[in-house]
């Protein structure tokens, strides 16, 4: 792992690869994906709860306090600001590098809304 899960300060940005993330997720971890809904209606990873980053600060609650968080958007930019948001609000966040297109590229698995195939570009 690129950093041990829940430690250090809020400053610190502790993060997972995506291969990381993939094997954890299969073990049971929250995985928290803060992209929009249309981008998460394209593809997303089956086991993943949407948060959209743009709704986190009214709905951080929401985020289970007892556990690990991992946390995924497309390209890991979006997902680095949730983590650290999360982290200062006292949650156990870690950012996925590379975001959805590592989880991908990860063999991670990728499921759609709907007929579409499922997409992550």
């Amino acid at each position: 792992m690129s950093a041990p899960l829940g430690g250090g300060p809020a400053s610190s940005m502790p993060e997972v690869t995506a291969q990381e993330a993939v094997a954890l997720v299969g073990d049971g971890a929250y995985l928290l994906d803060v992209r929009e809904q249309s981008e998460w209606d394209e593809g997303h990873a089956s086991r993943a709860v949407l948060l959209p980053l743009s709704e986190l600060a009214e709905r951080v609650d929401e985020v289970p306090s007892d556990r690990d968080v991992l946390v995924v958007c497309h390209s890991g930019m979006r997902s680095m600001r949730a983590t650290a948001a999360l982290r200062r609000a006292g949650l156990r966040a870690v950012n996925v590098e590379g975001g959805m297109l590592a989880w991908r590229d990860a063999d991670g698995d990728v499921v759609s809304d709907g007929d579409a195939r499922p997409t992550v570009d």
